[in-house]
């Protein structure tokens, strides 16, 4: 499974952290977040992200932000993505389970590390259940 992975400065510990776990596990792991502390721009880490999985040259995507809202609402732009914010394992598996997310938002600000990694697992083991779900999936793009 591939996974691609961007960061602001608030998520770098975190993106550093949950890289290794996720290479430890053998996913093959683009990484499109910054290396530093430094402040930067969450957009310019998270597009990348967004156009992997939405080009279909990465299964899901992982963004790690301050609040996790930034990330979210700019992956969310794309038509292909349904990014969920999540800040426990049971939204994280709800947020797989009725919507099909495919992208999972992370608050570096507000999610102990350990959790994180956790929901990081969770999204990833945790299947989309279709059925009456599949409808309301269907129905999230916009027809322009």
């Amino acid at each position: 499974m591939k996974i691609s992975i961007g960061n602001d400065h608030a998520g770098t510990d975190y993106k550093f952290a949950i890289l290794k776990h996720l290479e430890a596990k053998g996913f093959t792991v683009n990484n499109y977040g910054t290396d530093s502390n430094d402040s930067v721009d969450y957009p310019d880490f998270v597009h990348p992200v967004a156009n992997d999985v939405e080009n279909k040259k990465a299964d899901f995507g992982i963004i790690i932000c301050g609040s996790g809202n930034g990330a979210n609402m700019t992956a969310n732009k794309h038509q292909g993505i349904r990014s969920a914010l999540c800040w426990t394992k049971e939204i994280t598996a709800l947020a797989r389970q009725h919507n099909d997310a495919n992208i999972l938002s992370i608050p570096a600000r507000y999610t102990a590390l350990q959790q994180a990694i956790e929901m990081v697992d969770t999204f990833l083991e945790t299947k989309f259940e279709g059925g009456r779900h599949q409808n309301r999936v269907d129905k999230i793009p916009v027809n322009c």
